[in-house]
């Protein structure tokens, strides 16, 4: 009796690559034709922000939008370079920085500490998760006063506040990442013969890692919200005490300015914890788009 052999898979032989490439430039036809271009991805993610730049300028230009309500690009350039120039803003920027990583570390050892507390035991979740579930439906902004009176006008209220902020988004994410573990590799690995910490170490915190670093990127987020917050208490040094000055003498190009190193600090903290994503879950493919 002789076996036949099965019949040759065709998909198989595709190769990935092939299909991208088929997808991404497509073969011309008998007549002929152009083959679709690939825009590269950063030129592509650029065209908003430029386009957005040239109306706020032409708008600027032709006095749509006057100087005393919102400065123009070039002159937000100008000023720029200026207090770049004589070290004002290097200054301003080295102080905030270092006041959203003190309240960074501090949060964040809080917030992994209790998720990890609450996630990892039943009772350890009776005794936090409530307590944590309450405080943070109170509005952390409006703490400010209290702050004050507890830790003085210096810099312990402005960290305690980003701290604040930032402990909150940890423990959510870090907890619902420890609970959304799946339950049949935890068997799995019980079955294999592995303890109680041999389960957290290879099992729960590996599979909470994904929730981590998202609440890290929210949690970069709030703490620059919370340090703009924390630099109107009494501050004389920081973007936020920048902005504060700049407002007192309606200079909008100096407010413009700091937004803007704002929004770029986030940028680059967002840009950061990317790639510690890619670095640290190379073993978790994901989908990426089309």
């Amino acid at each position: 009796m002789t076996v036949g052999h099965a019949p040759p898979d065709i998909a198989a032989d595709i190769s990935p690559m092939s299909y991208q490439l088929e997808a991404v430039v497509p073969v011309s036809g008998p007549q002929g034709g152009s083959r679709r271009v690939r825009v590269p991805r950063w030129v592509r993610r650029t065209v908003g922000p430029l386009l957005l730049l040239l109306l706020w300028q032409v708008f600027s230009s032709t006095g749509v939008l006057p100087a005393d309500v919102l400065a123009s690009p070039g002159t937000i350039v100008r000023v720029g370079g200026e207090l770049i120039a004589d070290g004002t803003l290097p200054n301003a920027m080295v102080v905030s920085l270092q006041r959203v990583a003190v309240g960074l570390l501090l949060g964040g050892a809080v917030g992994v500490s209790l998720a990890l507390v609450s996630g990892l035991s039943r009772l350890g979740e009776d005794l936090v998760d409530a307590t944590v579930q309450m405080l943070r439906t109170v509005p952390w902004v409006g703490l400010i006063p209290l702050f004050i009176i507890w830790l003085g006008i210096g810099e312990a209220p402005k960290v305690a506040l980003i701290a604040l902020g930032v402990a909150f988004h940890l423990y959510l994410n870090v907890y619902a990442g420890i609970r959304g573990v799946d339950a049949q590799l935890v068997e799995a690995a019980e079955s294999l013969g592995l303890g109680r910490w041999g389960l957290i170490r290879h099992v729960v915190l590996p599979g909470a890692l994904p929730g981590a670093m998202t609440g890290l990127r929210y949690s970069l987020a709030t703490a620059w919200l919370a340090l703009v917050f924390g630099e109107s208490i009494n501050a004389d040094a920081g973007i936020g005490f920048l902005m504060n000055q700049a407002r007192e003498f309606f200079r909008t190009d100096v407010i413009v300015v700091c937004l803007v190193v704002y929004a770029f600090l986030g940028l680059i903290a967002d840009a950061v914890v990317r790639t510690l994503e890619r670095l640290l879950l190379q073993w978790r493919p994901t989908f990426t788009g089309q």
